[in-house]
């Protein structure tokens, strides 16, 4: 009777071995590069691939990314037939979006649900793939935060007090000082990314409040804290936003002789604005666009 049951697992095994082998091994792709950067891609062409296949290059140590939520993501997509660039991010501005497989697209939510905050991920697909392409596709895609995340520094006297709520949406205590004249440049949270230069285009979280009653006019916030991004000079008094790194949160509190720009109107006339905005992401403006990962044609 042994001998029958030793015989039995002996043809199992046959068996299952027989199946693992005959399971196509994934893509060989190489992915190198540092954190903040662009990847370099390598891999042999035409790349043949026969089921989308996911993986993590290295893993996030931020926030986990939760359904229906904002997301933000640097990506680099490649047609795999001949390893050619068909889109990337890095050099413009990175693409927000809400983690729906609506917004994203079944394969790439699949890909980010659940991951967390400062990975970077590989997703080889084949043709179709996903959106429009008609080609075998290989992406590269770096999740960046949605909300500052540098060092608290201490806080200025005479200035509004700022407290955030549990997901990094800002509100302010009026001061009961006289505004200031001039044009000032609080940073509260200092970060370690890359600094903003003179005309960049800037990738955002912000909230505008009144200085004498503490009450928000406008926010990123309010609409599920979806990234925004747009130039410097777009809003003037924000050049003051220059030299600040990546990852900040700044107040900024602007007098009423300071043009506004995009955001001037009857209701703000003559007032003191404070800003307290969170910088996600500088690039050159003349690059910038709303990069779409989701429709790879143009």
């Amino acid at each position: 009777m042994r001998r029958v049951v030793v015989a039995c697992l002996a043809a199992t095994m046959l068996l299952l071995t027989g199946c693992v082998s005959t399971q196509p091994d994934p893509p060989d792709v190489v992915v190198s590069g540092d954190t903040g950067q662009a990847p370099t891609v390598t891999y042999r062409t035409p790349l043949s691939v026969s089921e989308t296949v996911d993986e993590e290059i290295w893993p996030g140590t931020g926030d986990e990314l939760v359904e229906g939520q904002p997301v933000l993501i640097d990506f680099w997509l490649e047609d795999a037939t001949d390893a050619t660039l068909v889109k990337e991010s890095y050099t413009s501005s990175p693409t927000p979006r809400l983690l729906t497989a609506e917004a994203l697209g079944k394969d790439l939510y699949d890909l980010l649900l659940g991951q967390h905050v400062g990975a970077r991920l590989l997703q080889i697909s084949p043709a179709p793939g996903s959106g429009a392409a008609n080609y075998p596709t290989v992406t590269v895609i770096d999740v960046l935060n949605t909300r500052a995340d540098g060092e608290p520094l201490p806080p200025r006297e005479g200035l509004p007090v700022v407290t955030l709520d549990e997901n990094g949406a800002p509100s302010i205590t009026a001061s009961a000082d006289a505004p200031p004249s001039e044009l000032v440049t609080q940073p509260l949270l200092r970060g370690t990314g890359q600094q903003v230069a003179e005309g960049d285009t800037v990738t955002v979280q912000y909230s505008g409040f009144s200085w004498s009653t503490g009450e928000s006019f406008d926010s990123t916030w309010v609409s599920g804290g979806m990234p925004v991004f747009f130039p410097l000079d777009r809003v003037p008094a924000w050049s003051a936003l220059v030299e600040q790194p990546v990852g900040s949160q700044v107040m900024l509190v602007v007098p009423p002789s300071y043009s506004l720009g995009a955001t001037d109107s009857e209701e703000l006339a003559g007032q003191t604005i404070v800003f307290v905005i969170d910088i996600l992401a500088t690039g050159p403006t003349s690059a910038s666009a709303d990069s779409d990962l989701t429709g790879t044609e143009d």
